[in-house]
């Protein structure tokens, strides 16, 4: 890589820590290609990106971004991956790392707030940015489905009333 090509790699890389929201450290050492094109593939489908960075390179992108707290677990084969949606990401590198005990989870970053390897484990825990949506949508529409079954309701039960009259005239008629 010539300085030009550095260059531009640390300023896609400052971008890139500028649009997400997590970021994740892991050591590959030992990885074959094999695996590691599993990973990648598992990580694409689940929205996020899976780079092996220079770690020197990675720093200094690192420099200035809310994501600097993860600066020092930069040593060695390190890897990052990063994603919108911080669950996703930590969801397929723990399920990896499951797996395989060459890849091992560093720690990350969630924003400004610095993440250990068990707080990654606890984040992959947590259902993801989809469900939490759909939970919150269910949330949002069941206090509508109940005022609307309570407002039915002294109409149905009039109807009821009304027909148990009409079916009492015509008992006592016949």
């Amino acid at each position: 890589m010539d300085r030009t090509e550095k260059r531009e790699f640390i300023a896609h890389l400052a971008t890139v820590f500028a649009d997400t929201s997590f970021v994740l450290v892991a050591q590959n050492k030992g990885l074959t290609v094999a695996e590691v094109s599993n990973l990648r593939r598992r990580m694409r489908d689940a929205g996020a990106t899976y780079k092996v960075a220079k770690n020197r390179l990675a720093t200094l992108a690192l420099d200035g971004t809310r994501f600097q707290a993860i600066s020092p677990l930069l040593k060695g084969p390190t890897a990052l991956a990063w994603a919108r949606d911080p669950v996703a990401v930590a969801k397929t590198a723990v399920e990896f790392a499951k797996g395989n005990d060459k890849f091992v989870i560093l720690g990350g970053a969630l924003g400004v707030q610095y993440l250990t390897p068990d707080g990654v484990k606890a984040l992959s825990e947590l259902p993801s940015l989809d469900a939490l949506r759909a939970q919150l949508l269910g949330l949002i529409q069941t206090p509508a489905t109940r005022i609307a079954g309570v407002l039915q309701a002294p109409g149905s039960q009039l109807a009821r009333v009304f027909s148990a009259f009409a079916k009492k005239d015509e008992a006592e008629a016949a």
